[in-house]
């Protein structure tokens, strides 16, 4: 008992110095005699310790007991969550285990902020492009992807999106979300569980029955679902949702690719997004490339011909961050 009660306050310990240091993800790497102990904050990987191996092992058990994991289980990959209150604000925390070399795991830990929502003012660089955004979601019907690299903040820029449409625009929003990254009062929030049968393809379908005015898909990965949300988005709903992609345009061909009609597709898209972050000072802001509009119009028209698209320069990632590294010179 007292072992575990010491476990246990180290992994508070190392929970509230990651909140302190203001972290978005916790790492514990095995090597052959220790961990290493890594925050990451801003996309960087900081190094801020090194323990043991019976204390990386018992704090990797403990993090997965929390998490509902089997602790017993260390030659597979296993993922889960658990939730705890820091400061009088209650954080999710995802947890995420990988077998390594010698019987040992890797962890890494994703710290999440509930009921935790940024407006899209503060979130985006220029003010411009979160009144365009904010514009695209007052239309009632269609589908408006938003597109960028993993860590480019797609899912903080949906949530400020649905915030908005449920608060603002007084309208019933539901998503559906693998997993479930900040609870959002006001809206309904569904969590992907393929053990039950709950897959995005399956929950969308449950929703649409559910009288839903918008409805947020975290990501489109198959085409099932590709399939699904278009469909959605054509009888009279607003979808919103991530697929990977390298840009605006190679998003369409993403979702052609997944077996969407070229007439379906120009039908149902009302913009597509691609997203950076940038540094400014010690801060990191959003900027946009959003193709809409008569843009749009002409990529769909290129995309029938076999012709290349390109958005005119001054829409571009690469303007708007020459754009910032301008202004930034001139303080």
């Amino acid at each position: 008992m007292v072992v575990e009660s010491v476990i246990e306050k180290k992994c508070d310990q190392l929970l509230q110095k990651a909140i302190s240091f203001r972290a978005s993800d916790i790492q514990l790497t095995p090597l052959e005699s220790s961990y290493y102990l890594y925050f990451k904050r801003n996309n960087y990987r900081i190094e801020v310790g090194e323990i043991t191996v019976d204390l990386g092992d018992r704090m990797i058990s403990y993090f997965k007991f929390l998490s509902s994991l089997d602790i017993s289980e260390k030659r597979k990959p296993q993922s889960g969550a658990f939730k705890q209150q820091f400061n009088d604000q209650t954080y999710a925390f995802r947890v995420s285990t990988l077998p390594a070399i010698q019987m040992k795991e890797s962890l890494i830990i994703r710290l999440l902020l509930q009921n935790q929502s940024t407006a899209l003012q503060q979130l985006s660089y220029f003010s411009h492009s979160a009144e365009t955004l904010l514009q695209l979601t007052q239309i009632e019907q269609g589908i408006i992807i938003l597109t960028g690299a993993t860590g480019s903040g797609k899912t903080t820029s949906l949530y400020a999106l649905i915030h908005h449409s449920a608060h603002q625009l007084k309208r019933n929003v539901i998503s559906l979300e693998d997993p479930v990254e900040s609870d959002q009062q006001n809206i309904l929030q569904i969590q992907v569980n393929e053990r039950a049968g709950v897959t995005y393809a399956t929950g969308l379908k449950a929703i649409l029955r559910h009288s839903p005015d918008v409805i947020m898909v975290g990501e489109i990965r198959d085409a099932e679902t590709a399939k699904v949300a278009i469909e959605a988005a054509l009888t009279g709903h607003l979808v919103l949702t991530t697929v990977h992609a390298k840009d605006t345009v190679g998003c369409l061909y993403r979702m052609l690719s997944l077996g969407i009609s070229f007439e379906d597709l120009r039908q149902s898209v009302a913009g597509i997004v691609a997203q950076q972050l940038v540094s400014v000072g010690e801060s990191r802001s959003a900027i946009y490339e959003i193709l809409q509009g008569d843009h749009l119009a002409d990529a769909f028209r290129a995309i029938r011909t076999g012709d290349w698209y390109s958005l005119p320069a001054e829409y571009s990632l690469a303007r708007q961050k020459l754009m910032i590294a301008q202004r930034e010179s001139r303080k």
